[in-house]
């Protein structure tokens, strides 16, 4: 929201295996959980890729399936200039490989990130899934985001490491629900050095707590959130990172 908000047209991906983007851009629940991911649309696989899901091993379907109109066909309008498309989780499939429903989900983001001029953002869990099977090289950054404690910050570091070995060249590490800065910062060298990238913290806000609570998105925020400002100033920063005007 923070770079639609700004005048860029963005397409927000959510590649978690339990999607729950809707939720945070302000989508109502009913219409949030009867969304079905393009990883589990088999109607849909079966119509691009010429194979249903789940017809068993040995069966012959396309990986280059036609997907460049279905983030007009299948995405959300949230904004003017701001559109949601549910992927789903592109890590594991009914058969355990690459199924047709998979091929299409890999295939549409691969477009998504080649051949669109907007800003594109995926949000997926953390793990190497959605930085393998040819995405890596896409990417133009990689922010992980932890929380202020050892154990996160430990993993937010491996996934760093992970993603500079796939291809990823601008790391930032976007450290959430923070009360003390100089704690934060502090447990950040401690826990990264000397591989930490560039660092962002973003404050502890009640009144991120408080919409999460009521099942209220993002968008309801106030003006003077602590969490808003701070990720509208990371945006500023990544913007200032890119290559793009």
């Amino acid at each position: 929201m923070a770079f639609a908000s700004n005048g860029y047209n963005v397409i927000a991906l959510d590649a978690d295996s339990v999607p729950n983007l809707a939720l945070s851009l302000g989508v109502p629940r009913e219409r949030a959980e009867a969304i079905v991911p393009l990883s589990k649309n088999e109607k849909l696989a079966e119509e691009r890729t010429g194979a249903r899901p789940g017809e068993g091993w040995g069966i012959l379907f396309s990986l280059t399936p036609k997907v460049d109109d279905i983030a007009d066909k299948y995405g959300i309008k949230i904004l003017d200039n701001l559109k949601l498309v549910v992927v789903g989780s592109i890590d594991a499939s009914k058969e355990g490989c690459m199924c047709p429903a998979i091929a299409l989900a890999r295939a549409f983001l691969l477009h998504v990130m080649i051949r669109r001029n907007d800003v594109v953002i995926v949000d997926s869990e953390a793990g190497a899934e959605v930085f393998g099977r040819g995405l890596a090289e896409k990417f133009e950054f990689n922010v992980t985001v932890a929380e202020p404690t050892v154990k996160s910050l430990s993993i937010a570091s491996k996934l760093i490491r992970m993603a500079n070995e796939l291809g990823v060249a601008k790391n930032v590490l976007a450290v959430n629900k923070v009360r003390d800065h100089i704690k934060a910062l502090r447990l950040v060298a401690k826990v990264l050095h000397p591989e930490a990238p560039p660092t962002h913290l973003i404050r502890w806000d009640d009144n991120v707590v408080k919409a999460e609570e009521e099942g209220l998105g993002l968008n309801t925020l106030p003006r003077n959130s602590p969490a808003k400002e701070d990720v509208f100033h990371l945006m500023s920063k990544l913007i200032s990172f890119s290559k793009r005007p």
